[in-house]
């Protein structure tokens, strides 16, 4: 084609061009001005004090500038084709509704993130792990309801492939039973709730403790004490026992303690002492269970034991406390002149005959 033969061609169809042009210049124009305008509006109701309104703001600005260009690029498909009679763009109109499905779809997904980011930054504290649990869920409907209008959009049968997928989920049943069970496990969590993310949790059934760091639905991830990441499948926590100590109330101190045989006398007075020592502590609940009595006659010592719960769950502020009570319990041994035991053997000499009966002979060497 030379240049007057494509001289020709413009002029005779340069109407539908400018059209087709104008729209998608126009698309451009109507994406910067709503660009601007939702930036202006999110600085603010970054002001206000309800959530929802810039989170919703937030999310719709990215899928909007792709409704706008599927539209615009659409109807300028559209006049070309009305020009052309073209059937490659006919195939236009599905997609553009594809998009659009997809968009709304990004949009409810961002918007489900922006909102559960609010919930979990709240000063109100609302659960982690139900704040999650229901994003995921609601992401996951959100997605399969696209997927279905999508798919019925690009003229396939709904209730086709709802056929299909009840068919083909026997024999993915069988073949993903292991991917089942961690998902039904992760529903049992989000359900019964045994732990959170951030509860330190342990097992004495299996060699796990640790801190919990997110529960997903196939696999729950723990920090443990060295700091190494440890991935459990969810249908072991159906299984097995789990202690989750971030939920106890007191913690509890159980020492024994042993004074020499020789400071017997003087037992009677320490075990007053030191019960009165914890019901004054200001770090002791004496609400619960406290015991300090005389327990054992021990091979080297006489044992009494302390038994009692501190107000604290911390497990550094506990230690804290356990040293200043045990602490206090030597001053009070030490006050009454006592001495707290330590192992010791006692060697009892037998004595040779002559110094048993010295009225003996001496005998010859």
């Amino acid at each position: 084609m030379n240049f007057q033969a494509l001289q020709s061609f413009l002029i005779e169809n340069s109407g539908y061009l400018i059209q087709a042009f104008i729209v998608v210049f126009g698309s451009l124009v109507l994406d910067f001005i709503q660009k601007k305008v939702l930036k202006r509006l999110h600085r603010r109701l970054e002001q206000t004090e309800t959530k929802w309104d810039d989170a919703v703001v937030d999310a719709i600005s990215k899928p909007i500038s792709v409704i706008i260009w599927a539209a615009g690029i659409s109807l300028a498909a559209e006049i070309i084709q009305n020009a052309t009679k073209a059937v490659i763009f006919g195939a236009v109109v599905p997609i553009r509704d594809t998009i659009i499905v997809g968009a709304l779809a990004w949009f409810m997904v961002r918007l489900i993130g922006n909102i559960e980011n609010a919930y979990l930054e709240d000063e109100k504290g609302y659960d982690a792990t139900t704040v999650d649990a229901i994003s995921k869920l609601l992401r996951i409907s959100v997605i399969i309801t696209a997927a279905l209008v999508a798919l019925q959009t690009l003229g396939y049968s709904v209730s086709g492939v709802l056929a299909f997928g009840g068919i083909g989920g026997i024999a993915v049943g069988f073949a993903a039973k292991d991917l089942l069970a961690n998902f039904f496990g992760g529903l049992t969590i989000y359900l019964d709730r045994p732990f959170a993310v951030g509860d330190w949790i342990r097992s004495p059934d299996r060699e796990i403790e640790g801190v919990v760091e997110n529960i997903g639905w196939r696999l729950t991830r723990i920090r443990t004490f060295d700091k190494r990441p440890l991935y459990v499948p969810n249908s072991v926590f159906t299984t097995i026992a789990v202690e989750n100590p971030s939920r106890m109330n007191n913690r509890r101190i159980y020492e024994t303690v042993g004074i020499r045989y020789d400071d017997a006398g003087k037992m009677d007075s320490i075990i007053r002492k030191v019960k009165d020592m914890l019901t004054n502590h200001p770090e002791i609940d004496t609400r619960q269970t406290m015991i300090v009595n005389f327990n054992a006659f021990a091979p080297s010592s006489l044992d009494f034991f302390i038994y009692t719960f501190t107000k604290t769950t911390k497990w550094v502020q506990f230690h804290e406390i356990k040293q200043d009570v045990l602490l206090k319990v030597v001053n009070i041994i030490e006050g009454e002149g006592a001495e707290i035991a330590f192992p010791t053997s006692t060697i009892h000499l037998a004595e040779s005959p002559e110094e048993a009966n010295p009225d003996l002979p001496e005998r010859n060497n």
